[in-house]
């Protein structure tokens, strides 16, 4: 795909006016990096970071059966779940892998804004549609574009321009306006941290922004690339799709089994062989690494040993600037043999470097702080 076939965000010349690299994701041209990812990611844990993420997908899900739509292609329960809530799923196929993760937020009684991530909208859309009765109508909201202040004073940035984020509790969303245009808030993200998303119509979008980053000139704020993101996701354990988590893998195996309602009264895509892999065990499962020098840094697609044999491949790797040091997520087989604590090696271009199994997050963050009531 040339550069010219690529989606563009509707802040595109923000982020060039900031001199952001910019360059190509999940056909989408988008911010990777501003004043660089260490003060990025730092600028989240500590302050306030203000992301463009308006290349996830936004699909809109209403009518009579929108509930039962949902519930028959995702394994969570969706019924728990009350207008104005959130929650965190994930789209299977007929043999448990996982076609996407994504987050539903029940807007209203019999709506729902799905957001799948940016790769796999086509496919979240065509499997919804085919599911589909004619009490359901699915519209990708190309319309929208996603502003995302995460941090520990992100709260704070909000107070002003809109007040109503405060009595927000996390993975809790509401509808209000912006400048006449109705928007969505929800206070959720993929940081670990106190945060919000905001979905807003395209042509508020730099207006929005620009008003966000004037408020947090005081505060820290830091505009945030997608490199540091996949950072502050990995610092907390949270799988990306393409990497930890794919068609190949079931939610049993990737540590998601707390996101699958097996006794739910509707039967969904892919339970029968969850069902059956519980019964049999499953072949393999992902944990997180900690290498135990600082200096050795692993990456996607390096085998796991021990004792010489191997046992696993990390999945995702980096530096981990909380903690600088070196953490990975990657599956290891079988199950029985691994816990917290136990020793493996990970193979870093042909050196071998001691890792200690590690049950994520790797680091204490807390997205409910300041939890309204």
């Amino acid at each position: 795909m040339s550069d010219r076939d690529l989606r563009r965000s509707p802040l595109e010349e923000i982020h060039r006016a900031l001199d952001a690299h910019i360059g190509p994701f999940a056909g989408w041209m988008m911010p990777i990096e501003y004043r660089g990812t260490l003060a990025e990611h730092q600028a989240v844990r500590e302050a306030v970071g203000l992301f463009d993420l308006s290349h996830l997908g936004k699909v809109e899900v209403e009518g009579p059966g929108a509930l039962d739509l949902l519930q028959r292609t995702m394994p969570n329960d969706l019924s728990r779940v009350p207008v104005g809530g959130a929650q965190y799923n994930m789209v299977l196929n007929d043999r448990g892998g996982i076609v996407d993760d994504l987050i539903n937020y029940r807007v209203g009684d019999t709506r729902y804004l799905v957001v799948p991530n940016a790769a796999n909208v086509g496919r979240v859309v065509e499997i919804l549609r085919a599911a589909a009765g004619t009490d359901v109508v699915i519209t990708e909201r190309v319309d929208l574009a996603l502003i995302a202040p995460q941090g520990p004073r992100s709260t704070e940035l909000l107070a002003g321009l809109l007040p109503e984020a405060k009595r927000l509790s996390y993975m809790h969303v509401l509808e209000s306006s912006y400048r006449g245009l109705p928007i969505v808030l929800s206070r959720s993200g993929y940081t670990g941290e106190v945060g919000f998303e905001i979905f807003v119509p395209a042509e508020g979008a730099v207006a929005l922004w620009r008003e966000l980053s004037d408020a947090g000139a005081t505060m820290g704020l830091e505009p945030c690339g997608l490199a540091s993101r996949d950072t502050l996701r990995l610092e907390m354990g949270y799988p990306l799709h393409g990497n930890d988590i794919s068609e190949d893998r079931t939610p049993l195996e990737a540590g998601l089994s707390w996101a699958v309602a097996l006794g739910k009264d509707v039967d969904f895509t892919g339970k029968e062989a969850l069902v059956r892999q519980k019964v049999e065990g499953i072949p393999s499962r992902l944990w997180g690494l900690r290498t135990t020098q600082p200096s050795r840094i692993p990456r996607p697609h390096y085998p796991v040993l021990v004792d010489g044999e191997r046992v696993g491949e990390t999945t995702s790797g980096s530096f981990s600037p909380t903690l600088r040091g070196g953490i990975a997520l990657g599956y290891l087989a079988p199950r029985a043999r691994f816990g917290p604590g136990d020793a493996v090696e990970i193979d870093i271009r042909g050196r071998r470097a001691e890792a200690v199994v590690t049950r994520p997050p790797f680091v204490e963050a807390n997205p409910r702080s300041g939890d309204a009531g």
